[in-house]
Parts: C-alpha cells; structure tokens; sequence
C-alpha cells in the first residue's frame, strides 16, 4: 500500500486524542497540533475526510453503565462530536485549510446536515470534511461512523490514530510486555480473537466493502502524514486484499 493508491481517505481521531495530556475536555494545543498535520496531508493532494469521537466529553455507554437510558446516553455523545468536530474545524481554517462540519443530527445554525453527494463535491474541491454526531442513531459507536462514512465517499483507506497503542498487539503491551505486535492483519481474524481494532460492526462494514484500515499511533508527531503517504507505520488490516 503506498501514496498513489489513495486518493481519498477517512481519518478516524479518538475524542481522548484532543485530550491530551488533561485526560477530559480539548486541549486547544493539540487540536492545533492536530491541524496543521492535517493540513501537509492536503498539501499532498490527497482528499480527506475525518471523523471524531467524543470520548473526552462524553461517553454514552459509561452513562448507559451508570443508569442512564441507553438512547439518551448516546445521543449525548453524538452531541460531544460535534464540540470536537468544531474545535478541529476552528483550528484547520486557522491553519488555511478550508473546512466543513456535516452533522448527522440536523443543527443548521452550527453545520450542514449530512448529504453524501454534498460532502464529495467539498472533498473534490480540495475542502476538509469533519462528520460529527454519528450515524445520527444511537447504539452505533463512532468506528462505524467512521466505516459506513468511508463506503459512503468511497474512501480508499481508514486511518484510525490511536492513543497509547502503535498498532494492533494480540494482547495488551501495557500489562503484557511480550505482546506480540501485527503488521498486517485479516478482517476474519480480528474479528475471530476480537481484536480491539473497532467494534465488530464497523469491522463487518470495512470487510464487506473492501476498505482497509491503518491503525497507528497519533502520540507521535509526524504519523498521521506517514499512515497517509501509506508508509509502514503501525498496522494494516485488510491491506492485503487490496493489494491486488
């Protein structure tokens, strides 16, 4: 998998990225920090579209956990993407990178509402996509967000930046320092020992539409342009597939 095989892909940001080192709420540093790697992926040429969690405002099923309504929950998280996406749209156009919010939950006063043909006209005219509030439906995690988006626009790739973790290990390396770490992986095989890659739906999705995904670590600055060029970087699963 190199550069000239992507044309178009769908970064996946976890919402504790923004984080930082605060742990909760978005550190405007690292946002920044964020952006600007972003923006050398546009200098590429590439098409890039992002989708962000919202996991360092609200997660809707530690609320779902603790009592609350599973639906009430998770539309609260679907609304804590929404801060992130602004945030990250904020700190883009500050860099120069033009950028659109598309909501999944109609708020027409903040964003536009999701429409597929709309946000592949933004991305041909060389604009950031941000997809905020999900799938718009609770008891869908933002990973599926991120995998139904990418069949959507026909993203050639997932890049899925991960906190604390430089690829997929067969356990986990912070509590098992024999861990044993995967450079290409099988959907079927994650799947089968479930591996935590994403959720099995979202998994399912990129299977069955031939999309592979590049799980890297985003602590490190300078890897979400390496995954984008398709450097060996972290981990590809799926890629082997789309090889051919």
């Amino acid at each position: 998998m190199n550069a000239a095989k992507f044309k178009r892909v769908v970064f996946k940001l976890s919402g504790e990225a923004l984080a930082g080192g605060k742990g909760y709420g978005i550190d405007p540093l690292v946002v920044d920090a964020i952006a600007r790697e972003i923006k050398d992926i546009k200098a590429t040429g590439l098409e890039v579209a992002i989708v962000v969690g919202g996991g360092n405002i609200w997660r809707g099923l530690a609320g779902s956990a603790k009592g609350m309504d599973r639906a009430t929950a998770d539309y609260m998280g679907m609304l804590a993407t929404v801060m992130n996406s602004l945030a990250l749209q904020d700190a883009l156009e500050t860099c120069g990178v033009d950028t659109r919010v598309q909501t999944a939950i109609e708020m027409r006063q903040v964003a536009e509402p999701y429409i597929r043909r709309r946000a592949i006209r933004h991305l041909e005219k060389g604009r950031v996509v941000i997809f905020a509030a999900g799938t718009g439906n609770p008891y869908f995690s933002t990973d599926t967000t991120a995998a139904l988006r990418a069949a959507e626009i026909e993203a050639d790739v997932i890049l899925m930046a991960k906190k604390n973790a430089d690829g997929v290990y067969d356990s986990d390396p912070r509590f098992n320092p024999e861990a044993k770490k995967f450079k290409e992986l099988d959907y079927i095989e994650v799947l089968k020992r479930g591996l935590g890659v994403m959720d099995s739906t979202a998994t399912s999705l990129c299977m069955d539409n031939k999309i592979p995904i590049i799980v890297f670590s985003i602590d490190e600055p300078g890897n979400i342009l390496k995954a984008a060029l398709g450097q060996d970087i972290g981990t590809i699963v799926g890629g082997k597939k789309n090889d051919n």
